[in-house]
């Protein structure tokens, strides 16, 4: 049902101007956009598995939680290290050597880790999760890359932007749950081992895709120094990621505290589920409505949002309920968030340096969420759930402050009709939002 509301065959828009309506083609009818989103979705499944996967074989192994907390931040650390790096090695090289490397290499490290015996030693397991991350490949960072490329109407692409991240929310909801099923029914080796040769199958099918094929490097473009943070519209996207992945990392950490708090731990896992399934639900009204802001400003407005409904958090530690509905309407703010971002970068990116860029929002989102986390979880220790909440509405707070002081760098992100529509034919400053 919900993906029939994307993919039917006419849909309303409103051009920039805002005045008149015209119809555009869905969406996927473009060649190449369903097979190409399909394969990317499927590859990214498993990603959204082995953050969970690797910490709990590393605590049926070890019989630690300190060495499984190690693993998993090794994972984290390297990932967030690693992503720009293959980004950049994408843009030199094309898509295809990278990706089929990458996903190799990641799912014989993911195997050999599956099959280890009880006795193998701590550090081998955190080095095994640092590969992990390290050699993961940038599945998101390519597709989105492509997407210009696959939307023969440029008016549809804020709108796939948005599709795009509310079709990726399926993965974290069901991706937990799945790596935690395997390792109940099976083993949590075995949870590893199935996610690592879903992951290297479903990257196989992706690059193997036309579009994914065709990609090479721009050898008439001279890469800039400084890469793809050399421009400001970058810059600023990077720190406003930081403050929205500090807010998810303490958002974590709050559902958690508060649950414990409210003697109703179990419910911990389905609260963040109803968190993913809000940004579902707010994908879809995105892609329904052209795929999220226009202008500085509207992004700004977003984030407002995004801060105030994530904030509000804090009024809700009394009641498993209460925080249901505060995080379903919370979620609903991240999709239209997040796709506005990422269609942002094809204008902020300086030429050459697109999958780089992306891998780059990456890293900042995974750094803040690490941060946020910390920060949260020591505050839990003393303060309950109010504290991690305090921290989730500063966050989103100091994303919001940012757009407001760098909006100008943020206005040369936007594509250039966008730009353009921001004024009326007199000259005339119109609607930023």
């Amino acid at each position: 049902m919900q993906l029939a509301l994307i993919t039917e065959p006419l849909t309303a828009y409103r051009d920039p101007t805002m005045t008149n309506i015209r119809l555009r083609p869905s969406l996927l009818s473009d060649p190449g956009a369903l097979a190409l989103l399909g394969s990317s979705i499927i590859a990214r499944l498993p990603l959204a598995m082995f953050n969970i996967a690797l910490l709990v074989h590393a605590q049926q192994v070890t019989g630690s939680f300190a060495v499984a907390g190690a693993v998993s931040g090794a994972y984290a650390i390297s990932s967030a290290i690693s992503a720009p790096l293959l980004g950049g090695l994408v843009d030199r090289c094309g898509q295809t050597r990278v990706l089929v490397c990458g996903s190799t290499l990641t799912a014989l490290v993911l195997v050999t880790n599956g099959m280890l015996p009880s006795s193998a030693p701590a550090v081998l397991l955190i080095a095994l999760g640092a590969a992990t991350g390290t050699f993961t490949p940038p599945l998101a960072a390519c597709v989105r890359t492509l997407l210009p490329a696959v939307v023969t109407d440029p008016s549809g692409l804020r709108a796939l932007f948005a599709f795009e991240s509310t079709v990726l929310e399926l993965t974290f909801v069901l991706g937990p749950p799945l790596a935690l099923g395997l390792g109940a029914l099976w083993s949590t080796g075995a949870a590893l081992v199935l996610s690592g040769l879903m992951m290297l199958a479903g990257t196989l099918a992706f690059a193997a895709q036309p579009a994914s094929r065709r990609r090479r490097p721009e050898p008439e473009v001279r890469r800039p120094r400084g890469g793809s943070l050399r421009t400001p519209a970058m810059r600023t996207l990077l720190l406003i990621l930081l403050g929205i992945g500090a807010a998810f990392g303490a958002t974590d950490i709050g559902v958690i505290a508060a649950t414990h708090a409210l003697r109703t731990t179990a419910a911990a896992g389905p609260l963040l589920g109803l968190w993913g399934i809000g940004s579902l639900l707010g994908g879809i009204a995105a892609t329904r409505l052209g795929g999220g802001a226009r202008s500085a400003r509207g992004l700004t407005l977003l984030l407002g949002a995004l801060a105030f409904a994530h904030g509000a958090l804090i009024l809700s530690t009394g009641n498993v309920l209460a925080i249901g509905v505060v995080i379903v309407l919370a979620g609903a703010t991240i999709a239209p968030t997040l796709a506005s971002i990422y269609a942002m970068v094809d204008a902020a990116a300086p030429a050459a340096t697109r999958t780089e860029a992306f891998s780059w929002l990456l890293t900042a989102s995974l750094t803040g969420s690490a941060l946020g986390a910390a920060v949260a979880g020591a505050l839990a220790q003393s303060t309950g759930a109010r504290g991690p909440f305090a921290i989730v509405g500063a966050a989103g707070a100091i994303a919001v402050l940012v757009a407001l002081l760098r909006s100008r760098s943020l206005e040369t992100a936007m594509p250039e009709k966008d730009r353009l529509s921001n004024f009326v034919p007199d000259g005339t400053p119109a609607r930023l939002d």
